[in-house]
């Protein structure tokens, strides 16, 4: 009972520092380092996006959220399973155009939400939940082999063109696990298409963002398609040194805006359990995890894990904080969409800038929060 007790603590407080001024301390474990949150940006409750592998559309989503709550929207709740749906028949075209020699799985990176938002707009959750509503996604994986399996056996059926209403069947498909999403709905005593609404109420184009990153492969300060197997859409990164790199995304953290953050979390040093994320380069550092003191991230260490594959794109989640512990080292505070079940931080997490080096992937931020010179730069 003791467990149960201080847990509920710690998330209560948790919640209480992720909702308020930078005023709470939390302490995961009274003999570890306190943590103090020094910037908090605002966010959305967290969500669960179950079974299914959509973190790259709730971790987006999430951000668009913190947009709409900065232009005052009161709680905003966009509609993941809408994304989900619309990227799939995106997939699917490609797919078929290609004969088969692109990716069509249920993973996608932050800018094909924007994307998405800018082709087919945008619904209220309330409007379009799914199927099953919070669970309708834990069957992504069966419903994607059933969507793969039938544009495979379309191509083999017809290897010389392609019947004008395949996507009959595709959709069939679709609205069997997701549901039909609506053409029209009413919305606050008003009538709205999904891009009518977009328009309206969420505040977050494509052309607004930019996706950074830090690798050796490709010159700095140059632009490129990052190759990782969810970037179906070829989407561009500006490539910047490392420490510009993790200098920007806090930057643009304390000015008020949140990041949608790919990283690799499949490594002994992300332990959501504990709240905690840090850089575990021996097992060593494991028997001290929240104390020991990580070594010191270079871009050399960072690229051989990517080349290596060692780092991969497993993971999508928001940054929406800093923190400091009590040596001053500082933490991004990161939002992630498993619940608010797991760890004592109710679904947020605290990753050392070491972790974040190493294993970040890529970023995506609001233009806005980069500096113009930047922007020039990159050609934005």
């Amino acid at each position: 009972m003791k467990q149960i007790a201080s847990f509920l603590v710690l998330s209560a407080i948790a919640v209480r520092a992720f909702s308020q001024e930078p005023t709470i301390k939390v302490n995961l474990d009274v003999t570890k380092p306190q943590f103090t949150v020094v910037k908090n940006n605002q966010a959305t409750p967290v969500k669960n996006q179950g079974n299914s592998g959509t973190c790259w559309c709730f971790a987006t989503t999430s951000l668009v959220e913190s947009e709409m709550l900065s232009k005052k929207e009161k709680d905003p709740d966009l509609s993941e399973v809408y994304t989900v749906y619309n990227l799939y028949i995106d997939k699917a075209e490609k797919y078929i155009r290609r004969r088969g020699n692109t990716r069509f799985t249920e993973g996608g990176i932050q800018q094909d939400v924007l994307f998405s938002t800018d082709n087919f707009g945008s619904v209220p959750q309330e409007v379009y939940p799914g199927i099953g509503r919070d669970t309708v996604l834990n069957h992504d994986g069966e419903m994607e082999t059933k969507l793969k399996a039938y544009l495979d056996n379309l191509l083999k059926s017809n290897p010389d063109t392609i019947p004008a209403n395949w996507k009959v069947n595709f959709k069939s498909i679709l609205n069997g696990y997701l549901g039909e999403p609506p053409a029209t709905f009413n919305y606050n005593g008003k009538t709205y298409t999904p891009k009518s609404y977009a328009e309206q109420f969420v505040p977050s184009k494509l052309s607004s963002y930019i996706g950074l990153t830090s690798f050796k492969h490709h010159p700095y300060n140059t632009s490129f398609a990052i190759e990782v197997p969810d970037n179906y859409n070829s989407n561009m990164f500006y490539n910047l040194p490392l420490n510009e790199f993790i200098k920007s995304v806090k930057t643009a953290v304390m000015q008020g805006y949140t990041v949608a953050w790919d990283a690799d979390v499949s490594n002994k040093g992300f332990q959501m359990k504990k709240g905690l994320a840090k850089w575990v380069d021996n097992d060593d550092e494991l028997k001290d995890f929240a104390a020991f003191t990580e070594k010191v991230p270079t871009a050399e260490i960072r690229q051989d894990l990517f080349d290596r594959q060692v780092t991969q794109d497993d993971h999508l989640m928001q940054i929406t904080g800093i923190a400091k512990d009590s040596k001053g080292n500082e933490y991004f505070v990161v939002k992630n969409s498993w619940g608010t079940g797991i760890g004592p931080l109710a679904g947020y997490i605290y990753v050392s800038m070491p972790y974040f080096a190493i294993n970040t992937i890529s970023v995506v931020v609001n233009k806005k929060a980069i500096s113009p010179t930047l922007i020039a730069k990159a050609g934005e």
